[in-house]
């Protein structure tokens, strides 16, 4: 992907079947959906490539175990129908993961094994494998730095687990694969009407501050918790339909949690499910579920979310975390779709909302990342109609993912890369620098650096040491000194200068502060 060639893209063609307005997992799936049906398709994204929510998640590709004791079996029966989808077409990305459940009380053991019987039958031949009964010893064995004192046993069960923005930088991939244009940084600014019904949109490059106005049979606002905002540019007099709760996670070394296996507790103080899982080489804690009201692109934790965070891992394992241990720390903002006066966040269904306004725009919203390619379909089915085209059947349950290779693993460091780390090592022959570690801290090597900036796309050193990467997910304060040279680099393939260099160190310093805990 060149993003100067799909600049001169949009600046050749007025046109489009559909212009999708997100750059997150929903607006990337609808990206998908529609070019590989064979319509024109442009997408839109006013920052990186999911720079929101859908690189903050809990990195789980799951059917929804809470999703059982809320009773609503068909969102759990979509998302497992899809997670073996996934996995079938992303298995770079996508693996398996055994989750422990560990009890302490006599009932939760036939509780929660049934429960998880349960899961595996609505699962059917998509399963990952079968969950059992575990006794003390064997839960021990699967994670020995449980909390002892008053342990009964456990139950097994297997679900999925990705790197959420290395996915969304794959679907960007084959979305252009599949004859779509993509754009990030490009701010839609309004909606254009022709007799009432939408017929485009006017947007601005932030690069440049160049603007364009583009025309569509139909535009899909895919925006996420920014959803209302794209509304009001259709109707400004129209209701809200999306509240936010806040989920956040910290990261720790692997020492709290050696070994394979994840810890899943089903309820917490809050009612929501704790995780503690197994993430490059690294251990991620989360998720709280806290009510917001300001929905921004760099949500930051709350003080009491990280002392929740801490006391509950604490709880579970022998080793007590403290701030000290704490060497990333994010949060991220859940689209979720008013039903009702729910005051808990955490009890809103996350099934998705399709809607379409009376001039024409279609608004997908809700959902979760496992079900993103059932959304897209359902949303591009009534693109089709309402932009009165010919109808292609969906195809993307059989499209593999860019960078598929169901061997990864044998490409050691760049096994993220899949198929696209032959090239990267071909690229890293080139020159033996191209070698060096980018920090001590970290695996990656410079060589990434030129492959992110000439085929991903990456415009900043946010957007590498973010998303192209995981480094600041990672470890907050390593990423930050890696940032001068992340930055030399970058401005030699971008042809910039050193302004631009000072500017992104001390624009990323800002934003890794967020992740860092004093």
């Amino acid at each position: 992907m060149n993003r100067n060639s799909m600049i001169s893209n949009i600046e050749s063609n007025k046109s489009w079947d559909f212009i999708i307005i997100g750059g997150g997992a929903t607006g990337l799936g609808c990206a998908i959906e529609a070019s590989s049906r064979g319509y024109k398709t442009l997408l839109l994204e006013q920052s990186d490539f999911s720079k929101g929510t859908s690189s903050r998640s809990t990195k789980l590709v799951h059917g929804g175990v809470r999703y059982l004791k809320q009773g609503n079996l068909s969102l759990v029966l979509e998302a497992l129908k899809e997670r073996g989808i996934l996995r079938r077409n992303a298995p770079h990305l996508v693996h398996d993961l055994p989750f422990i459940v560990p009890n302490y009380d006599w009932w939760e053991g036939p509780f929660y094994g049934i429960g998880l019987k349960l899961y595996d039958a609505l699962a059917g031949k998509e399963g990952f494998g079968p969950s059992e009964l575990l006794s003390k010893e064997e839960t021990l064995k699967h994670i020995p730095t449980i909390e002892q004192e008053g342990l009964r046993g456990g139950v097994i069960y297997y679900d999925g687990q990705f790197d959420d923005a290395r996915l969304a930088i794959n679907m960007a991939e084959t979305a252009y694969e599949q004859g779509a244009t993509l754009l990030n940084y490009v701010k839609v600014t309004s909606l254009n009407k022709n007799e009432d019904m939408i017929c485009g949109v006017d947007a601005i490059d932030l690069e440049t501050n160049k603007k364009y106005s583009i025309s569509a049979k139909v535009v899909i606002n895919a925006t996420g918790v920014f959803t209302d905002s794209i509304r009001k540019m259709d109707e400004p007099e129209c209701k809200n339909i999306i509240v936010s709760g806040q989920g956040v996670h910290i990261v720790l070394d692997n020492s709290f949690l050696p070994g394979d296996s994840a810890i899943m507790v089903p309820e917490t103080d809050d009612g929501r499910v704790l995780f503690a899982i197994p993430w490059h080489k690294n251990i991620l804690v989360g998720t709280t579920d806290t009510p917001v009201n300001k929905f921004l692109l760099e949500p930051t934790p709350y003080e009491e979310e990280i002392e929740f965070l801490l006391s509950h891992t604490a709880r579970y394992l022998t080793k007590d975390p403290t701030r000290k241990d704490i060497k990333s720390i994010f949060a991220g903002l859940r689209p979720l779709v008013k039903s009702g006066e729910e005051e808990n966040t955490a009890a809103i269904s996350r099934d998705h909302t399709l809607n379409i306004s009376r001039s024409g725009l279609i608004t997908i919203t809700g959902g979760k990342w496992t079900t993103y390619r059932k959304m897209a379909e359902d949303t591009i089915d009534q693109a089709i109609v309402l932009a009165h085209l010919d109808f292609e059947e969906s195809v993307t349950k059989e499209l593999r993912i860019h960078g598929y290779h169901s061997h990864s693993d044998e490409f050691g460091n760049l096994e993220i890369y899949g198929s696209d780390a032959i090239s990267i090592n071909e690229l890293l022959n080139t020159d033996k620098k191209m070698s060096e570690k980018i920090h001590p801290n970290f695996e990656n090597v410079k060589g990434e650096i030129f492959w992110a900036v000439r085929n991903e796309m990456a415009r900043t050193v946010e957007d590498f040491l973010s998303r192209r990467t995981r480094m600041l997910l990672m470890d907050a304060k390593a990423s930050i000194e890696a940032a001068p040279l992340v930055a030399e680099i970058m401005a030699g393939e971008l042809n910039q200068k050193q302004n631009w260099i000072d500017f992104q160190i001390n624009h990323y310093k800002l934003i890794a502060h967020n992740y860092l805990v004093n």
